[in-house]
């Protein structure tokens, strides 16, 4: 398709909305809904991956592209006479490593172009309105700049005490009503609020089973992680930036990446007071804590004549084990390491991977190891995490071995010999990839 519909760089006319809302934090947008044009359906079509599993239409990227035009201007008409319907979604289920299964809903193609087009529009006017403590799914920011703030903090003292909290079953548990409420707030667009309800209210098919669930965003789908933003902007950031930091003693900073959080304290007083009511304020709009999983951990630094080679407590975030450890000059520091749950995932993984891919030919199980051991190394390879990447590539390295080896039984393939092998074939190697610290 010729010009506009491979762009993907935001319209004027949204640019036009970014800045209002920018300018104007009170400002309320009748109408959005125009702006979903073919031109923005071709940019959402732009966006989304290639690759994505199929939803109930079995379609992918590839055969909607084919017929591209035709289709987004019939699935425009549709849009703008009321006669579009969100199909259902299809339920898949992910393993956890406590053994239990995370549901993930995969939306079909076309009605992943309407998510995307709407969370461009609603992305153009919440951006101004998020506060900077919201690291996750948002232009620009990453899981590393929550894991540097969470460094720069300690280094200057204000994460003496840290409170861990862990929504149970968030995206299963948003209200939609509340959710729909606060949307209207800035957005009281009547056409666009039925296009995300018809999203929200799409039925879930999981085998054979139809339902229509009466609360919660489905994982997975496009248009949930920023829905996600939004209410939780409502519910928990505001309210802390707000109503509990002018309240506090001492300093007290809030650093959330999507559902997952923690909340830096300088003083314990300040740490226990707001854990005593933060059940109650998620409660309101339908959130619970997870009891086993929400707790007050003292990251005091040790004292300098402490011998130990480690600190007293550790808590986990965004996969990372945050601890105290002597530097090599003996002082010290605050580490991040990847933790034990994430390095059992993903020794395990990749030894399937070995496994199920033994028959294919040697180089296209070598280009399969090394992308997946980047993608890993790229987010956990960070300062000081070296230990936790050598412990995976040697993990991988056995069980490569192992199952090359199980190709034939004539020609061993001897330790001396795979040592040979990997000069031809090597994986990526154990090196800091994401520096937080300089």
């Amino acid at each position: 398709m010729a010009g506009p519909l491979r762009s993907v760089a935001m319209s004027p006319q949204l640019l036009k909305v970014a800045e209002r809302a920018r300018r104007e934090p009170d400002a309320r947008f009748h109408s959005l809904a125009h702006l979903i044009d073919v031109e923005a359906l071709g940019r959402a079509y732009g966006r989304l991956r290639a690759n994505a599993a199929a939803g109930v239409d079995g379609v992918s990227k590839e055969m909607y592209g084919r017929s591209l035009e035709a289709n987004l201007n019939d699935l425009h008409r549709r849009m703008r006479e009321m006669r579009y319907r969100h199909q259902p979604i299809r339920r898949v289920y992910i393993p956890k490593p406590n053994g239990k299964k995370r549901p993930l809903g995969i939306s079909a193609f076309e009605d992943k172009v309407v998510q995307e087009a709407i969370r461009e529009v609603l992305e153009a006017v919440y951006e101004q309105d998020f506060l900077d403590c919201s690291y996750g799914f948002r232009p620009g920011r990453k899981a590393h700049d929550a894991i540097r703030t969470l460094n720069r903090l300690a280094w200057t003292g204000q994460a003496r005490w840290v409170l861990e909290a862990d929504v149970q079953s968030f995206f299963d548990s948003v209200n939609h009503r509340m959710l729909k409420e606060m949307l209207r707030e800035r957005v009281p667009d009547g056409s666009l609020m039925r296009l995300v309800g018809k999203c929200l209210k799409a039925g879930v098919l999981d085998g054979e089973e139809l339902s229509t669930p009466a609360e919660g965003t489905p994982q997975g789908s496009v248009l949930s992680p920023l829905l996600a933003n939004v209410y939780l902007h409502n519910v928990l950031d505001k309210w802390f930036e707000k109503e509990v930091k002018p309240r506090m003693r001492g300093r007290a900073h809030l650093i959330r990446y999507a559902d997952d959080f923690v909340i830096c304290f300088e003083r314990r007083d300040d740490a226990e007071r707001v854990m005593a009511v933060l059940g109650k304020r998620l409660g309101r709009f339908d959130l619970r804590l997870h009891p086993d999983k929400t707790r007050l951990v003292c990251m005091e630094p040790p004292r300098p004549s402490q011998q130990s080679g480690k600190g007293p407590d550790s808590y986990d975030f965004l996969g990372f084990t945050v601890y105290w450890r002597r530097s090599r000059k003996g002082n010290w520091v605050q580490a991040f390491k990847t933790s034990v749950k994430r390095v059992h995932r993903v020794q395990k993984a990749l030894a399937a991977y070995c496994r199920s891919q033994r028959t294919i030919p040697v180089k296209e199980q070598h280009a399969g190891l090394v992308r997946r051991l980047r993608g890993w190394f790229n987010y956990f390879g960070v300062n000081g995490n070296c230990r936790s990447l050598g412990t995976v590539r040697h993990h991988v390295e056995r069980a490569w071995h192992k199952w090359l080896n199980r190709r034939s039984q004539r020609s061993r393939l001897t330790w001396e010999r795979f040592a040979d092998f990997l000069r031809t074939f090597p994986l990526p190697p154990v090196r800091v990839y994401c520096r937080i610290w300089e």
